[in-house]
């Protein structure tokens, strides 16, 4: 029965509600979420630069930071754009092929920023329980294979959970009330058997969430134990402003994401639902650059003087 669907599907359209139902409302919404996106783009962007032009932040925390930022790019590249296309134009369709690619890319990004995220809680673990053995722990060759790791198993669920979707077909165009395509776009439209596609997505989705926040809260009980045994106050306050940044960070955005997916009361507002969602795919990856860059003073101190510079250069 699927294979016989799949010609069809191919076929199949998807219109991509996103703000259509407040009119009034979308110039302002393309020029706040255009801005976003520029602000997303350039603290990325000049994160990952200055990290690499200042041999003082050629370190494994800042190398992890320039991944992260790398991500939170693409991330938002991947959604941003589609959504401010979507506020100008009346066309807000998208084929299936589209949608699968973008949700695709998505799940990619998504994943390995939550193992990177599980990745710096640990650097920071080893940093500060184990300060003597840090250099030989967080080695360039282990760091380079744990980022290895994040990227490549960000790849994995993302074909595991595409190969899900795949399966699936769907008979006629679909409205869906989304500005991005998510897993449970496919799901509440597909007119064929879910079952595997809902056992696919509940394994990955505890899987992922499970692993990277148990090492994420491993962690930083570990470092929070440590902190408290030191006799200096002023090494307690470094060890803490240390990690300030990516505890930060880390509750945002699990935070939303529990509050997207687990807590079932909200759900039944879409515009609750839909400014979450903006929040999740939009609004964080333009955080992330802004809170490490704000805590950091070596960050600060690179990007003054580039800024003195190119003020002299003209």
């Amino acid at each position: 029965m699927v294979s016989t669907d799949k010609n069809h599907s191919s076929e199949v359209m998807f219109i991509l509600l996103g703000f259509s139902d407040y009119p009034e409302h979308q110039v302002p919404l393309f020029l706040l979420f255009f801005t976003i996106y520029a602000i997303t783009v350039v603290g990325n962007v000049g994160m990952i630069v200055i990290i690499r032009i200042n041999p003082k932040l050629h370190t494994p925390m800042y190398f992890f930071l320039s991944h992260l930022s790398f991500v939170d790019f693409c991330y938002s590249t991947i959604v941003t754009p589609k959504l401010l296309e979507n506020l100008v134009v009346e066309d807000r369709s998208i084929s299936i092929k589209g949608c699968i690619t973008q949700f695709s890319t998505c799940v990619t990004c998504v994943i390995t920023e939550m193992v990177m995220l599980a990745v710096m809680a640990y650097d920071r673990f080893v940093a500060i329980c184990y300060p003597l053995l840090y250099t030989v722990s967080m080695s360039p060759k282990f760091c380079a294979l744990l980022v290895t790791v994040a990227y490549s198993w960000g790849i994995i669920s993302s074909i595991v959970l595409t190969y899900s979707l795949l399966v699936l077909s769907f008979c006629e165009t679909k409205i869906i009330n989304k500005f991005v395509c998510e897993y449970s776009v496919f799901l509440s439209v597909s007119c064929s058997d879910k079952h595997f596609s809902e056992i696919m997505l509940f394994i990955f989705a505890n899987l992922n969430a499970f692993c990277t926040l148990t090492i994420i809260l491993t962690s930083y009980l570990f470092i929070f134990v440590t902190v408290l045994k030191m006799h200096s106050a002023s090494g307690r306050y470094k060890a803490f402003s240390t990690c300030a940044s990516q505890l930060t960070v880390v509750t945002i955005f699990y935070g939303t994401i529990l509050f997207l997916y687990c807590i079932p009361n909200f759900k039944s507002s879409w515009l609750v639902v839909k400014v979450g969602s903006v929040f999740y795919t939009v609004i964080i990856p333009m955080l992330n650059p802004l809170i490490y860059s704000l805590r950091n003073n070596d960050v600060k101190e690179t990007f003054r003087k580039l800024m003195e510079l190119r003020i002299i250069s003209y």
